[in-house]
């Protein structure tokens, strides 16, 4: 990993040479350019949809709905071990094989067979169809030709992947990039103890992506989280991270702030200080095996002493946080249509020793919720003025260099899928 800081003289945005002209968000209010980008992106692309965690013996799944990709998937483990994921469809009549009261709910469970709850065909965890019901009425049936729809999957890392395009034959590993062979050995297995939440965002998938690749926001829209003399202070000097990088269609921002416990006990509020915790996360860091001078080479690249947490996107939707007291978040932006996404973020910690940890654990859980609720709720007025139009170019500091980096990635996506569907004589949204 490379490791340097912002250079002496021009800026992040100069450096990584992205350009610095003012940006438009057409691709975030065009319901044509969403279609456009779940053809490109969403179906072409490596898609982070769980932990082996969460898969953790034979017979054990989960579904995911992917909506922007048009498709359900079953991810299932297998009686061989082996992760294996499939497009959650019967082949008889294409009715949602795994599901429980509502078709469009995800669900998990373990089971032994998959059987449709249409006409009972059964299919076993390899995806083979193992049994008909009245095989004698078809004519000819051929069970072996007719196992379930089998989608690539790759874990890396415990982070379960799929791939909808059987014609990608890029590798997770090679996609994913520099970042993520510089982020191998990080103990995530460690981190069991897990919180949730999804939340109806109703704006374009990639604006909250923006809202959590820069800093600049936080003195403003959070300052009522913020005792009165640290939102003052914080609000005075403004907010600077240590490190920006780029690889590819992915990228990364290091951050000074969640060092744990805080300097100035003054700007603590008093469950954060009955509690040792808060949004930075519990203060006393458990033990995971790793000293921060010993971590992976991509987490905390320039090896400040002030850092305290690194940002990773993922190109399309995930986004991987990594924090100094040993606990780790993920974003995921699941869209819906151009203006509408779901928003998961998951916390993972050690398992609490005590109830004191527990609760350490749930303060930071909290606070990390009631951020994003902020974030998101201002995420909605800003796509409402956006469609109205009345204003089409807006100016990015030198903080945003990631949000140019990600529009203009999902627009390369489009062009270039564009371009190859032109070069074949077939239809762009084919």
């Amino acid at each position: 990993m490379p490791h340097f800081k912002k250079p002496a003289e021009g800026s992040w945005t100069e450096h990584l040479k992205i350009g610095t002209e003012p940006v438009s968000y057409e691709d975030s209010i065009s319901p044509e350019q969403y279609e456009r980008e779940r053809e490109a992106i969403f179906k072409r692309t490596w898609l982070n949809v769980g932990r082996v965690e969460q898969l953790p013996r034979k017979g054990s799944y989960f579904t995911k709905e992917l909506d922007a990709a048009r498709t359900s998937v079953v991810v299932v483990r297998g009686t061989d071990g082996e992760v294996r994921a499939f497009h959650n469809v019967c082949r008889h009549r294409g009715n949602k094989l795994v599901w429980n009261d509502f078709p469009r709910e995800e669900t998990s469970g373990v089971c032994r067979q998959f059987t449709c709850k249409y006409h009972a065909w059964r299919y076993d965890l390899d995806g083979k169809l193992a049994f008909v019901q009245q095989e004698g009425e078809f004519f000819d049936l051929d069970k072996a030709a007719y196992g379930l729809k089998q989608v690539r999957t790759e874990v890396w890392e415990g982070f379960v992947f799929v791939n909808l395009d059987p014609e990608n034959t890029t590798p997770l590993r090679e996609y994913l990039g520099e970042f993520a062979k510089g982020i191998e050995g990080y103990p995530f297995h460690k981190l069991t103890q897990v919180h949730k939440y999804r939340a109806e965002i109703g704006s374009n998938w990639k604006l909250f992506i923006d809202a959590f690749a820069e800093f600049y926001h936080a003195p403003i829209l959070h300052s009522g989280q913020y005792m009165a003399e640290e939102a003052r202070k914080i609000q005075k000097y403004g907010y600077e991270a240590l490190h920006y990088d780029i690889d590819g269609p992915h990228s990364m921002v290091s951050s000074w702030g969640g060092i744990a416990p805080p300097h100035d006990r003054k700007m603590v509020k008093p469950i954060e200080a009955a509690l040792h915790s808060g949004l930075f996360g519990p203060w006393d860091a458990p033990d995971i095996g790793l000293a921060p001078e010993d971590l992976p080479p991509a987490i905390n690249p320039s090896r400040d002493k002030r850092w305290g947490m690194d940002s990773f996107v993922f190109f399309p939707n995930f986004m991987l946080l990594i924090w100094r007291p040993n606990w780790v978040l993920t974003y995921h932006y699941w869209p819906t249509s151009y203006n509408t996404h779901i928003f998961e973020g998951t916390c993972y910690f050690v398992p609490p020793e005590n109830a004191f940890q527990r609760l350490q654990q749930e303060l930071a859980a909290v606070s990390f919720k009631e951020y994003g609720l902020q974030d998101g709720n201002t995420l909605e007025a800003t796509q409402t003025m956006l469609e109205s139009r009345a204003v089409r170019e807006f100016p990015l500091n030198d903080q945003e260099v990631l949000l140019r980096h990600l529009h203009q990635t999902a627009r390369a996506y489009v062009e270039d899928h564009q371009r190859r569907g032109a070069e074949a004589g077939t239809p762009a949204t084919s």
